[in-house]
């Protein structure tokens, strides 16, 4: 540790209550200032007196790469956002500690290697069919991104999840995680709460969207047990691949602990990708001569029949405009931990019980590593360029032991449903502006409208698809 670390610098806020309105109203635009103002170690603070809540913010790459991996083993993920995302998604791999965290994830990962999660690609591609065949029905009218995004990526993970009980699933998620997502953010940057059981109008509505999903869960899992299925016999959908995980040194995941790693799973497959998604479309709308370069590829490499994750690796700027997206509008704006001892972080001390937090929102729009940071330029992302930034310049999954788990599958999820949607329409003609809600991930805050054009032939494959979907 240095022997004189430097005081960490705070933004200014009013007498009473800090910065507190200022988060409320716009947490993303105080985060920046805080950067522009202050430097990349920031120290804001929220709240009355007596109730006040001081984060330290790390807005380098090389901070971000202490806290998330250098230095993890001190930075752990038991701050007060990380306990009220337990109460609501449960102890699922995105918020569990210690020896609970490493036995999932010794359970979980072999079940999202790259090469396992390619069995999935044919659910995408029959979902974004079946998109395009509505779009098709509505012919005429304007789309909304954000809503449809939503309805694909929320399709998409409770058929991979689920299989044939996708149907009754997607309906249920759609209406409950947004609600139970806000309430869970509300919570977690409140100095003070009033106890979950008391009966407020919000308590309420969380707890009835909370028991529903419960209820889903738990009626598809008891399913799973009695069908029985395993070895060669069981079904290939996720949950049943999660019932019958195992490994030499854990017993099986019991129903509590299925129930939550599902939990989190759909937060992470519909909100995450939905954000991703929409945004990629968005900018896609808004880039003409980008989105006609992806298209050639795309017409190049496939020659009009339907991707495959084996074809993913001969599509380099569908990747390349999907990374650049994931800087502009990272989908988690921060990632919030707490010291366990004092340290020093870019030269200054950060005290022991301090929350931490790292933000790849401002840090990927820095301009130490991003030239012209907020304009679209996927050529950003060429290896040549990659090569030449910080690894911590650009980390919309996290990073270090935490890394996302599901980082292969978000990929091929997002890079097959970009190339096969880019297959059948043009997009033009959309909004000017999206305001953003910041919840435990953004999203568009309203209607992301644009036009569509069919640039060829309904391809045969889709068109089958698409009415056997129906």
């Amino acid at each position: 540790m240095e022997t004189n670390p430097t005081e960490v610098p705070t933004v200014d806020g009013l007498p009473l209550l800090g910065s507190m309105l200022d988060l409320r109203r716009d947490p993303l635009g105080v985060y920046e200032r805080a950067r522009s103002e202050h430097g990349d170690v920031v120290r804001i603070v929220s709240g009355p007196p007596g109730l006040r809540t001081t984060i330290h913010f790390v807005f380098s790459a090389a901070g971000a790469q202490q806290v998330l991996a250098g230095q993890s083993a001190n930075f752990r993920k038991d701050d007060r956002f990380s306990q009220e995302m337990r109460q609501t998604f449960g102890n699922g791999l995105l918020s569990s500690l210690d020896d609970d965290h490493i036995r999932q994830r010794r359970l979980l990962s072999p079940l999202f290697t790259k090469k396992r999660v390619a069995d999935y690609g044919t659910a995408v591609c029959d979902e974004a069919d079946v998109l395009c065949a509505e779009w098709e029905a509505a012919r005429g009218g304007r789309p909304d991104l954000n809503e449809d995004m939503s309805r694909l990526t929320v399709r998409m993970i409770t058929r991979i999840l689920f299989g044939s009980d996708a149907e009754q699933a997607a309906e249920v998620v759609r209406r409950c995680m947004p609600a139970l997502s806000t309430y869970t953010l509300r919570r977690g940057l409140m100095p003070l709460n009033l106890p979950r059981a008391f009966p407020t109008p919000a308590n309420r509505r969380a707890r009835a969207a909370q028991d529903e999903l419960h209820a889903l869960c738990d009626r598809l899992i008891e399913q799973r047990r009695q069908s029985g299925a395993s070895g060669e016999e069981a079904g290939t959908d996720l949950l049943t691949l999660l019932i019958n995980a195992r490994s030499d040194e854990d017993t099986p995941l019991t129903d509590e602990e299925l129930r939550d790693q599902v939990l989190v799973f759909l937060l992470a497959g519909s909100d995450t990708t939905a954000t991703s998604l929409t945004f990629t479309m968005y900018m896609l709308a808004q880039h003409q001569d980008v989105q006609e370069s992806v298209r050639d590829e795309v017409r190049s490499v496939l020659g009009g029949r339907r991707p495959t994750p084996a074809d993913l690796d001969e599509l380099p700027s569908v990747e390349r405009v999907l990374k650049e997206t994931m800087r502009l509008y990272p989908a988690a704006p921060v990632l919030i931990r707490r010291a366990v001892q004092s340290t020093v972080i870019d030269g200054y001390a950060i005290p022991a019980g301090a929350y931490v937090y790292v933000s790849p929102w401002v840090t990927h729009h820095h301009p130490s590593y991003w030239p012209d940071p907020q304009r679209f330029s996927p050529d950003r992302f060429r290896p040549e360029e990659e090569s030449r930034r910080p690894r911590y310049a650009w980390f919309p999954l996290g990073g270090g032991p935490r890394s996302c788990i599901g980082n292969h599958f978000a990929m091929l999820q997002m890079k097959l449903a970009v190339a096969r949607l880019l297959q059948r329409y043009r997009f033009t003609e959309t909004v000017a502006d999206v305001p953003l809600e910041v919840g435990v991930t953004i999203r568009a805050a309203r209607a992301v409208e644009c036009s569509l054009t069919p640039v060829g032939p309904v391809p045969a494959d889709m068109l089958s698809r698409s009415r056997q979907s129906h």
